[in-house]
C-alpha cells in the first residue's frame, strides 16, 4: 500500500497558487482512478484503496501532522509515503523523484520530516521555477500560476501524475530513469 499526498493549503484563495500544485496533481489521480475525496478524522481528504490519495486540510507548514496520522491510520511505512510538492530549484514544468534527502527550505516537506521522525519517504518534486527579480519567495509560491505558465499547466500535472503511478508500478529507480532523461 502506497500513501501519496499532495501538498498546499486548503481553501479556494489557495487553491490556483503554485505553492498548490500537489493537490492539484492528487486531483488528477482521483480522475484518474475514478476516485473522490472525503473528509478523514487526520485532518485530510482522502481516497481509499491500495494506493491511498491525501489532501491535508492544514496549511503547508503544518503538514506533517495529517500525513503522520494517515500513516498510522493506513499502516504505511514511510518508505512507502509519496509526497508531491512545488520546487523552486527545478524549471517550471519539470519533474524530479527523489528518496529521502532534506527539505531545502520547503516547510510542508520539513513539518512531514519533524512529524515522521525520518526523511525517508519518496518526493514527487514539481518545477515552478524561482520568483522572477527580487521577488520574496514566499510571495511567488503563494501567487496563482502566470497566464503562459497555465497553458502549460496541464501537461505538468499529468506529467507528475505519471511519475505517481510508474514509482508505484515501475519502482523508485525505473520511473526516476524515466523522468530524469
Amino acid at each position: 500500500m502506497f500513501l501519496v499526498v499532495g501538498l498546499g493549503n486548503p481553501g479556494p484563495d489557495y487553491a490556483f497558487n503554485r505553492h498548490n500544485v500537489g493537490q492539484m496533481v492528487i486531483d488528477v489521480l482521483a480522475k484518474r482512478a475514478g476516485q473522490t475525496l472525503s473528509k478523514h478524522k487526520a485532518n485530510a481528504l482522502v481516497s481509499g484503496g491500495k494506493t491511498v490519495l491525501a489532501k491535508p486540510l492544514s496549511y503547508m507548514n503544518t503538514s506533517g501532522g495529517p500525513v503522520a496520522n494517515l500513516a498510522k491510520f493506513y499502516g504505511v511505512e514511510p518508505k512507502d509515503i509519496i509526497v508531491i510538492h512545488d520546487e523552486l530549484d527545478i524549471p517550471a514544468g519539470e519533474i524530479r523523484i527523489k528518496f529521502g534527502g532534506g527539505h531545502a527550505g520547503h516547510n510542508g516537506l520539513r513539518d512531514i520530516i519533524a512529524a515522521l521522525g525520518t526523511n525517508d519517504f519518496i518526493r514527487i518534486r514539481v518545477g515552478i521555477g524561482r520568483p522572477p527579480g527580487t521577488m520574496a519567495t514566499a510571495d511567488y509560491v503563494l501567487r496563482n500560476f502566470s497566464s503562459t505558465e497555465k497553458k502549460e499547466l496541464p501537461t505538468t500535472l499529468e506529467l507528475a501524475a505519471d511519475a505517481v503511478e510508474d514509482t508505484i508500478s515501475l519502482g523508485l529507480t525505473a520511473a526516476q530513469q524515466r523522468f530524469h532523461t
